[in-house]
């Protein structure tokens, strides 16, 4: 059962679709063609773009249509996600503390689509709220963003994904920690320390290597040309992370990426 990742598709409901056709998975109308393939979406499906909701109904279709055909589809949670139902529940109320900010500002710095925000529905904000922010599959840690912050939320993937589960059904103070602990980046990138926080996290969560998005490649990758130079993923932590977001909506390509099994049980 081939395992494909694609992640930060941002509101570019058509370039997701392209791309899952390019990989085989879609055919000329959009339908699961991928057999019994595994597709999982690394987050970030609102912002920047024109249509963030059809990105989401396509990959809630998908769902369905891939069960159907021996495969499936799901995502994991991204902190644009996470943004959308904040404004969807919160609006521009101001986040306790120091912070400051509200869900409103940030989404307006994030480049929100006020379409978006319209056409949610509550079978959308449901099927947001339960997404999982960490999964592991054939010994990989899939994950949206390249931070250590999920750490602050638990010590097993169980664990974090009810803490996030509770937090996006709890109160507004709560939401504002999801929010600010994935917005977090660059972990793993630094050399030395990088692959020290690397192996910490897979050794927590039991996997041996993972894989993001959040980061794009050409901001991470030393000496990278501009997003639009961008061939493909990014290894990098000797190995232990691996980068896949290559900046669709800064000029990049949206990669779907197959993932070869990794080596099963804790990091090296």
């Amino acid at each position: 059962m081939p395992l494909f990742v694609v992640s930060d598709p941002h509101g570019h409901r058509d370039e997701l679709a392209a791309a899952l056709r390019d990989a085989g998975l879609l055919d000329a109308a959009d339908r699961w063609v991928g057999a019994d393939a595994r597709l999982r979406v690394l987050g970030d499906f609102f912002d920047r773009g024109p249509d963030g909701v059809g990105a989401v109904e396509l990959v809630m279709r998908l769902e369905r249509e891939a069960v159907g055909a021996g495969g499936s589809t799901s995502a994991v949670l991204g902190n644009h996600e996470v943004l959308a139902l904040g404004m969807w529940r919160y609006g521009v109320r101001a986040a306790p503390g120091a912070d400051g900010g509200s869900f409103g500002e940030s989404w307006v710095l994030n480049g929100g689509n006020p379409i978006d925000q319209g056409r949610l529905t509550a079978e959308h904000v449901t099927w947001l709220s339960a997404l999982p922010p960490l999964a592991l599959e054939d010994g990989w840690l899939l994950m949206h963003s390249d931070t250590d912050a999920y750490l602050e939320l638990g010590h097993s993937v169980a664990a974090v994904n009810a803490a996030v589960a509770a937090a996006l059904d709890g109160d507004f103070a709560e939401h504002w920690e999801v929010w600010r602990r994935l917005t977090d980046r660059y972990a793993f990138v630094t050399p030395g320390s990088g692959v020290t926080t690397a192996r910490g996290i897979l050794r927590t969560y039991g996997a041996a290597r993972l894989v993001h998005g959040h980061s794009i490649i050409a901001t991470i990758q030393p000496d990278a040309p501009s997003p639009a130079a961008t061939a493909g993923p990014w290894a990098y932590a000797d190995g232990l992370a691996l980068a896949v977001d290559g900046g669709l909506y800064a000029g990049g390509p949206l990669l779907v990426v197959e993932l070869e099994p990794a080596v099963e049980g804790s990091a090296p």
